[in-house]
């Protein structure tokens, strides 16, 4: 339970700073987006129309050049049984049916911008909380028991931190495959999606499940569960000696009932600040290993910055506008991070100077 004192020391640093405010709002967006995604994104992200290939988003004029026959007088000239042709500078014009423009299938990047919020999300989330779940237990087992229970366990950690976390996450993948997880879309399966946007005259095929990337879930959660260990057992380290702790031990309570009833409640502020920047670098990892063609999933921000790297040159907002949407997550659930730990840790001051 969420203590008042807590609740009124995130209030006071919520008020007193502007970044936490941006923060909230970002994740906030996020979440919202990513859960109801199929009421927000314009199209299919997975319909290609190639007759709509890569067109700009709103503010932007692309043009190339074509090859086109050349003609006089509503003909076409001809010369030595060949057809003349001429260079002709062709422009293509941004649209509001596709705000942020097109990829080079035709299909409209908002719409993958969007499902790829849910993907990032997912992985995020779920990937924290198996690492947060198998690090805590090893962290505070380890700082509780110390000795050698605490040497094998946090052994085992630095082994962990011995291999590049890339790197590891790679193999692990290409050990196990890219298992995917589908799971019925309640908007699409209820018929709240194609209701609400038939009402809006927008096209009602979306996707009807949600594709969790199995693999790479436990893969995220393998690679980053070390950084609760280490957080978690330094915290128990500390608390296995206060006057409460020895106090349960006398009154005959199992070492489990102590850890869970005593250590843990007391050890869970930096764990929560620790989960909200892990969630971060799991976004990042997640994308990493999308660009890299190990994700299982086609609806991700990794993936559609490895589909523009070959229209740089031509088509810069394919990469662009995912790689965005990578920079205010991430950048979105630091801040967050920055609020939560300089709320609930009284040794740090605040924006505020509190």
């Amino acid at each position: 339970m969420v203590s008042p004192r807590l609740l009124r020391s995130l209030k006071r640093e919520f008020r007193q700073s502007g970044m936490a405010k941006v923060g909230v709002a970002i994740v906030l967006a996020l979440v919202l987006v990513a859960a109801f995604a199929p009421l927000l994104s314009p199209y299919d992200p997975t319909n290609q129309n190639l007759s709509n290939a890569r067109q700009p988003p709103i503010g932007f004029t692309t043009s190339t050049t074509e090859e086109v026959p050349l003609k006089e007088n509503g003909s076409v000239v001809i010369e030595g049984g060949d057809v003349v042709t001429v260079n002709q500078t062709v422009y293509e014009n941004a649209t509001w049916a596709h705000p942020l423009g097109t990829d080079g299938g035709g299909r409209d990047i908002l719409s993958r911008v969007i499902y790829g919020a849910r993907t990032s999300m997912l992985v995020g989330i779920l990937g924290t909380l198996l690492a947060a779940v198998f690090g805590v237990a090893v962290g505070l087992t380890a700082g509780y028991y110390g000795d050698l229970v605490d040497d094998a366990l946090m052994r085992s950690a630095d082994i962990m931190l011995a291999f590049p976390s890339l790197v590891l996450a790679i193999a692990l993948v290409g050990v196990w495959g890219t298992a995917q997880v589908l799971i019925p879309d309640p908007l699409v399966v209820t018929g709240v999606a194609d209701a609400f946007r038939g009402a809006l005259g927008m096209t009602p095929n979306v996707p009807t499940n949600i594709t969790i990337p199995g693999t790479v879930v436990v893969v995220v959660a393998l690679v980053n569960w070390v950084w609760f260990a280490r957080v978690a057992r330094g915290e128990a380290l500390s608390l296995r000696s206060e006057a409460y702790v020895k106090a349960a031990r006398s009154a005959g309570a199992s070492n489990l009932r102590i850890i869970r009833q005593h250590v843990l409640p007391n050890a869970i502020t930096p764990i929560i600040v620790l989960a909200t920047i892990q969630v971060a670098a799991i976004i990042l990892l997640e994308s990493a290993l999308s660009f890299l063609g190990f994700s299982g999933t086609s609806l991700s921000w990794g993936f559609d910055i490895a589909l523009g790297r070959q229209y740089q040159s031509t088509s810069w907002w394919i990469a662009t506008m995912p790689g965005i949407a990578i920079v205010l997550a991430v950048v979105g659930l630091n801040l967050v991070g920055d609020w939560l730990r300089d709320a609930l840790d009284p040794d740090i001051g605040g924006e505020g100077g509190v």
